[in-house]
């Protein structure tokens, strides 16, 4: 579903410039974090350090968009417990 046009304006305006600072100070405290925590251990430039299951190519496979199952949603209708409590109509 889509979300009201002041739902999207109120978020950018206040949520997003919020979270950007809390991610910010976060940031600024992470190399003083990473000295305690393994500062070693970073997978992300030695990919040997990994700890995860490695995947043969065998097992992955290529697929294409048109190949993708398509699901025609238009016939069912739209409940109210899926607009939630507003919807574009209820604006003023």
């Amino acid at each position: 579903g889509s979300l009201p046009k002041w739902v999207v304006n109120k978020s950018s305006q206040f949520l997003a410039p919020k979270a950007l600072k809390k991610m910010h100070r976060a940031c600024l405290q992470y190399p003083e974090w990473k000295q305690k925590h393994q500062p070693h251990h970073k997978p992300w430039l030695f990919p040997e350090q990994s700890r995860l299951p490695l995947l043969t190519l065998a097992e992955l496979s290529l697929q294409h968009a048109d190949s993708l199952e398509n699901i025609d949603e238009s016939s069912l209708a739209e409940t109210k417990d899926d607009r939630g409590d507003a919807s574009d109509d209820d604006s003023v």
